[in-house]
C-alpha cells in the first residue's frame, strides 16, 4: 500500500508574487502607491494596524494556490511591522478594509469574484473600488460596507465616500483617489509632504528662536545704552560741580 508523505504545514511555501504586474497601467501604479503611502502616514503612529498593497494575502492554511493580492489594504490589531506575504491563520486576523484600482482586465473580477471573497470569506468591514481613468465603473468610486453580513453600498455625499473604519472621506479628483480626515477635512499626506512640513516646522522654530535672541539683544543693548547714558550724565555733573576752595 502506497503512503503519502507527510507534508508539514510549515514546508509549504507561499511565495510571495504570483507572476502578475503590479497594475495594469501608469495610472494605476501611481494611485496605488499614492494611497498606500497616504495610509501608512496615517497610521504610521499606531503598532496595532498595518497596511499594505499589492500583497499577496493567503487565506486557506496549507493551500498556497489559494490568496488574493489587494491593490491596498488596512488591518487592524495586528503588528506594524514588515511582511512579505500575509497569512489570515497566522495573524488571526483578515484585512479590514480593501481598495481595489478597476482596470479593463480586473473589473469583473473585482466586481464579481472578488466581491464573493471579501463579503463571505474574508468578511471585510468595507470595500472600496476606484476607477482612475473612469473607463470601466460608473460610478468611478464605489464603496461597501459590512452590515449584517452583506456588504452594502455607501451611498455619497456631496460626491464623498465616507470610511467609518478608517475615519476618512474618500473622492475623486482627476485620476487621484483623495483621502481626508473624515473631521477635520484635511487631506491626508504622504510621508515626503510630512517630512518636509516638520521640516517647515522646525526651520520656523529656529527662526523664531533667532528672533527672540536678537530681541533680547536688542534689548540687552537699549539697556546698557541707558546705562551708559546715564554714567554719561553723572560724570558731566561731576565735570560742572564747583571744586571746592
Amino acid at each position: 500500500m502506497a503512503t503519502v508523505p507527510d507534508i508539514r504545514a510549515e514546508e509549504i511555501e507561499y511565495p510571495s508574487s504570483d507572476g502578475k504586474p503590479v497594475a495594469e497601467t501608469d495610472i494605476h501604479i501611481d494611485v496605488l502607491l499614492d494611497v498606500r503611502s497616504r495610509l501608512k502616514a496615517r497610521f504610521a503612529d499606531r503598532d496595532d494596524v498595518y497596511v499594505a498593497g499589492n500583497m499577496l494575502v493567503y487565506y486557506a492554511e496549507g493551500q498556497p494556490r489559494v490568496s488574493l493580492a489587494p491593490d491596498g489594504f488596512v488591518v487592524f490589531g495586528v503588528p506594524n511591522h514588515r511582511r512579505k506575504v500575509f497569512k489570515t491563520w497566522a495573524e488571526g486576523k483578515f484585512p479590514s478594509v480593501v481598495f481595489e484600482f478597476t482596470s479593463k482586465s480586473t473589473q469583473n473580477e473585482d466586481l464579481e469574484e472578488k466581491f464573493d471573497i471579501y463579503q463571505n470569506i474574508w468578511k471585510v468591514s468595507e470595500y472600496f473600488l476606484f476607477d482612475p481613468e473612469e473607463e470601466y465603473l460608473d460610478p468611478s468610486l464605489l464603496g461597501y460596507r459590512m452590515s449584517r453580513g452583506e456588504l452594502k453600498p455607501i451611498k455619497p455625499v456631496r460626491f464623498r465616500l465616507t470610511s467609518k473604519a478608517l475615519g476618512l472621506t474618500l473622492a475623486r479628483d482627476g485620476t487621484r483617489l483623495v483621502l481626508r480626515d473624515a473631521e477635520t477635512g484635511e487631506e491626508l499626506l504622504t510621508p515626503d509632504a510630512i517630512a518636509a512640513r516638520q521640516e517647515r516646522a522646525r526651520d520656523l522654530a529656529e527662526r523664531a528662536r533667532d528672533l527672540a535672541e536678537l530681541a533680547h539683544l536688542r534689548g540687552e543693548l537699549t539697556r546698557q545704552g541707558a546705562e551708559l547714558a546715564q554714567i554719561r550724565a553723572e560724570l558731566a555733573a561731576l565735570r560742572q560741580k564747583p571744586s571746592s576752595p
